[in-house]
């Protein structure tokens, strides 16, 4: 599917992942649309052919708006999902039970969140005219390696991920009609923001704990294959693993 002269969505697009994604499609042509929260919108990196727009994921009047937007002045083909949050915490803890308002959080943000950008974006690009070959766009969710190897500590992200992976095939099978690929890519451990307190010490030992290649993954990489799962057009329904081949331990 060709991007020049279409209009794409990456949310959480200030930084990180999303941040990469959105350079990644501005860069083959597309005119992006980063929704963010504000106050990471200001400390986000101005790049060419990107329009920061201040969304709550968790608000469905603003993610609407936002999708009315972008889709205003060209085709919406693309919509990413990065937005999400991974809190740690054990179901029993030394602070007593799992906060249960936070496991709400996470899953209304991870899951949630990525559901009605995946809904309200297929609705926009339903309403476009369909290329030659019958496609109208395609959604790229994120879920995480966690969705099948959560460790301590992460029932709530990985409860959240896991539902991401679980909407997917029904996703595509909802929207083939429309000429709407979905697909989630699964990343492993990767460079973000969210490890950039930890120390050198730490990051090294998560790098060895990967087969190959021993390093973390770098948000260009989720990026790229965003942009690979975008030009292959048979790619439909399938959840890919980027994780060097890891499978995480439980602790």
């Amino acid at each position: 599917m060709q991007l020049i002269d279409t209009a794409a969505i990456v949310t959480g697009g200030a930084s990180g992942l999303g941040a990469a994604t959105a350079r990644a499609l501005a860069e083959k042509g597309a005119t992006v649309h980063a929704l963010d929260l504000p106050a990471a919108i200001e400390q986000a990196s101005q790049v060419p052919g990107v329009t920061y727009v201040a969304a709550d994921v968790t608000d469905e009047s603003q993610v609407g708006a936002a999708v009315a937007t972008a889709s205003a002045d060209a085709p919406l083909r693309t919509v990413v999902s990065c937005a999400g949050i991974a809190p740690s915490a054990r179901i029993l803890g030394r602070r007593g039970v799992h906060d249960l308002a936070l496991y709400a959080k996470v899953v209304q943000i991870n899951l949630v969140g990525t559901f009605t950008v995946l809904a309200l974006g297929s609705e926009a690009i339903a309403a476009t005219e369909p290329d030659e070959h019958g496609q109208r766009g395609v959604i790229v969710n994120t879920a995480s390696i966690a969705a099948y190897d959560g460790q301590v500590g992460q029932v709530a992200y990985a409860s959240s991920k896991g539902g991401v992976v679980g909407m997917t095939l029904p996703a595509a099978r909802d929207l083939a009609q429309h000429g709407i690929r979905v697909c989630t890519i699964a990343p492993g451990i990767v460079d973000t923001p969210m490890l950039a307190t930890v120390s050198d010490e730490f990051r090294a030992g998560l790098a060895a704990g990967v087969p190959f290649p021993q390093r973390l993954c770098s948000p260009a990489e989720y990026a790229q294959l965003v942009t690979m799962v975008v030009d292959h057009d048979y790619l439909n329904g399938e959840t890919i693993r980027m994780d060097g081949a890891l499978r995480m331990a439980p602790r």
